[in-house]
């Protein structure tokens, strides 16, 4: 166990003086504030802070007249009467590399910035030939390739809609959510390579395709086709029997969307007009269709890259997503701020766990991003990376991430400060996280974020600090949903984030705010422990427990109710060899009632083949709670949301 507040690091004087937040604060007149002021003012006058990330960044657009800010949550309005363009401000950097690719197998494309302008320019023109206008939506089956990219760029600068989902989703998962915004154009795969297999998905795009009548095209990019005949996939045809069977609407190949050459232009766009369309886990009941609009995430992702990660002309990010989890829409912001998005399609562990990081080491790498499942494999593997000279940060989100993995990069990555990131497909950032004037320490999630007020809530409704809280936001972020698509009265999104404070967003984690301003997350607090009256957060059992080498994965469940006290269940999936012997079972509630409390120690240990993660890696706790409660396993999840579905018959009571 690593101390929770050990000191890992310290910035150098250094790594202060060229970080791009200290080049801000020098702009704004501030050069002498501390972060905890600065994060002060960008809070109490979040109408002047958010007009100096427009007036820094020198952003491309029209602010117009009208106030910065108006209204309150949920209903806030921002930069009334400005205009922009997501894809203009993207496109605006010039010489240089523009994006890389890398799959597993070992292919690689590289685009310099004008190349990905003419690509951008002729997919474009390509939209405008199928009747994309402003206003359309354009849904993309895709894995994390160049012409994703592309063609979510193209979207953007007509002021079309974005949508994307990964081929590893099933259909039913895909047509739950692109039936609810209807597109014009479903742009395709038919197929992909992970962990070392093919999987043809051309059958799965017919079906999608059959499901969405509004379509007016479907755009295949052979891009299993190509990788099995060694050529890009612009220069392989799609085979007849892929496409023979859509029943509505044009079909044709990536080479005819892309096939004319044309100028790059870009359509202006009010601030809240919609930019893409993101999704709930959709576990339980239908995905909810989350619009985020052009100003701000323009806005939102200028000043989380730039300050935050420290990122900036020259620099080179590389964060492993796929283009179904909103961190594919993150990374790709690495254009707005010039550096170089790295795009990896394929596995995390294929053909060894260290895989990502020989990418990050080939790439010349300046910021990776993982998830804190990734680093903790590293650790319990024993990989130890190298040829990382021009790395300059580490970044870790999706689950919390515990003392030891902290201590882990420290250890193996001297001198690179790891920061842990928290926030959310809701507003596409991090509340919380981290900048290079921060010192790093075990566990602790440095600061929170410019111009997000994080609040710690007690169960009145009430500012806490140095105590376990609710996450709230009490004062809103330009990134905030603009609203919920088909949610004419707004009642869906007001009861999905203001339904327990009014007026104030709660997130559904639960935080410790310490005096310093320094965050630690505990988990998803709507699958809180309470246990002797005492609320406790999933992520304490899981940094114990994962820990064990023989265990793999593990999930926690108390099965009270209000009033009612319950059992509290352990499932383990362990590793390879392992075995839930007595010495196993004994060791763990030992380690659990010595390293937290007696509170702590399961009334059952169960082993499991899997634990049930979403597919973008969360647990399913909520969902594996309801089964044991009495719900029926069909209803408690959505098993097209799930990455392996399966795995959730092993929790029936």
């Amino acid at each position: 166990m690593v101390a929770e507040g050990a000191l890992l690091w310290e910035p150098a004087d250094e790594v202060v003086r060229r970080a791009r937040l200290t080049r801000y604060l020098e702009w704004l007149g501030r050069s002498g504030a501390g972060y905890e002021e600065v994060w002060q003012w960008s809070v109490d006058s979040p109408e002047e802070f958010w007009a100096s990330i427009w007036d820094h960044f020198d952003v491309i657009g029209e602010r117009g007249d009208g106030p910065v800010l108006s209204g309150t949550m949920p209903a806030a309005e921002w930069f009334a009467g400005s205009s922009l363009n997501y894809a203009e401000n993207a496109l605006r950097h010039t010489g240089g590399t523009g994006v890389v690719f890398v799959s597993e197998d070992g292919a690689r494309q590289e685009l310099s910035r004008a190349e990905l302008r003419e690509e951008v320019a002729r997919v474009r023109a390509g939209l405008v030939r199928l009747g994309v206008r402003r206003g359309d939506r354009v849904a993309a089956y895709l894995p994390n390739i160049p012409q994703a990219l592309i063609a979510f760029l193209a979207t953007a600068s007509l002021g079309a809609i974005w949508s994307a989902g990964s081929p590893d989703f099933g259909v039913a998962g895909i047509v739950d959510r692109f039936r609810q915004i209807e597109p014009k154009v479903l742009i395709a795969v038919d197929g992909y390579r992970y962990n070392g297999k093919a999987y043809d998905r051309s059958a799965a795009v017919n079906e999608i395709a059959t499901a969405l009548p509004s379509l007016r095209a479907t755009v295949w990019i052979p891009y299993l086709t190509a990788a099995g005949e060694g050529l890009p996939p612009q220069q392989a045809e799609p085979a007849p029997g892929h496409t023979g069977e859509v029943p509505h609407g044009e079909v044709i190949g990536w080479e005819g969307l892309r096939a004319e050459s044309a100028p790059l232009e870009f359509e202006r766009v009010p601030f809240g007009h919609p930019l893409w369309i993101l999704y709930s886990s959709g576990t339980t009941g239908l995905p909810k269709p989350i619009v985020h609009g052009h100003g701000g995430i323009v806005l939102e992702h200028l000043k989380s890259l730039s300050f935050h990660q420290d990122l900036g002309e020259g620099d080179v990010f590389f964060w492993y997503t796929t283009t179904g989890w909103m961190m594919w829409n993150y990374l790709v912001g690495a254009l707005l701020v010039g550096a170089t998005p790295v795009l990896y399609d394929g596995s995390a562990a294929h053909p060894s766990p260290a895989v990502l990081w020989r990418i990050a080491a080939s790439e010349r790498v300046t910021y990776f991003g993982v998830g804190a499942p990734y680093i903790m494999a590293s650790l319990k593997a024993g990989v130890r990376p190298e040829g990382l000279d021009r790395l300059r940060g580490v970044g870790s989100t999706g689950s919390p991430l515990p003392p030891e993995g902290f201590a882990w990069v420290a250890e193996a990555l001297p001198g690179v400060p790891v920061g842990s990131f928290s926030g959310g497909t809701d507003v596409c950032t991090g509340f919380v996280g981290a900048t290079p004037l921060h010192p790093i320490r075990a566990g602790i999630i440095p600061c929170r974020s410019l111009g997000a007020k994080v609040e710690a809530y007690d169960p009145e409704g009430r500012p806490v600090v140095g105590e376990v809280g609710e996450l709230v936001l009490t004062r809103p972020m330009p990134s905030m949903p603009v609203m919920f698509w088909n949610d004419p009265s707004g009642e869906r999104y007001r009861d999905s984030y203001f339904d327990v404070y009014p007026g104030v967003w709660r997130h559904g984690d639960w935080i410790r705010i310490d005096e310093e301003g320094g965050c630690v997350i505990y988990g998803r607090s709507d699958s809180t422990l309470n246990r002797g009256g005492v609320r406790m957060g999933t992520s304490e059992f899981y940094r114990v427990v994962e820990r064990f080498d023989e265990i793999a994965d593990s999930l926690v469940i108390d099965t009270g109710r209000l009033g009612q006290e319950g059992r509290l269940l352990l499932y383990v999936s362990l590793a390879e060899g392992a075995e839930l012997t007595g010495e196993l079972t004994d060791a763990l509630c030992k380690a659990l009632r010595a390293e937290l409390s007696p509170r702590h120690v399961p009334d059952e240990i169960r082993a499991v083949p899997g634990i049930p993660r979403t597919l973008s890696g969360k647990k399913l706790e909520v969902p594996v709670r309801k089964i044991l409660l009495g719900t029926p396993v069909e209803q408690a999840a959505n098993p097209d949301a799930m990455a392996n579905p399966e795995v959730l018959t092993h929790f029936r009571p």
